[in-house]
């Protein structure tokens, strides 16, 4: 696939900022851990309800399998994503990430997010 630029340099007040959150977070399959971190991001975007984006490191790859499935963002770039498998529960392209984003939101390829209607989560204090 032809590398896509991004539209920052159209839209210069476009905003993807990147929060940094100390607040306990965990996501569960069918009561099992996929995610647990006290190092999430939570991602305000123009135009966007705010996404809790997980460290890498905190996720359970081991529950997960990378599909072919791609979208784009031209603020953020190709995103990749994963489904979850618990047990005998399969959630298709219920993860994202971008591994490899623009250089604007580079911090981003240390983080996935979980669709939240797919999930289970835990909010800590």
């Amino acid at each position: 696939m032809p590398q896509r630029e991004s539209l920052y340099h159209r839209f210069p007040d476009y905003r993807v900022a990147l929060e940094p959150s100390a607040r306990r977070v965990r996501v569960r399959v069918d009561g099992e851990v996929v995610a647990d971190s006290e190092s999430t991001a939570i991602v305000h975007e123009t135009k966007h309800d705010p996404v809790v984006y997980f460290p890498r490191c905190d996720v359970r790859f081991d529950r997960l399998e990378k599909t072919d499935h791609e979208t784009f963002c031209p603020f953020k770039g190709e995103a990749s994503y994963w489904t979850i498998r618990v047990g005998d529960r399969t959630l298709q392209n219920a993860v994202w990430g971008y591994e490899d984003p623009f250089p604007q939101v580079a911090a981003l390829a240390d983080y996935v997010a979980f669709y939240p209607d797919r999930v289970e989560w835990e909010l800590g204090d």
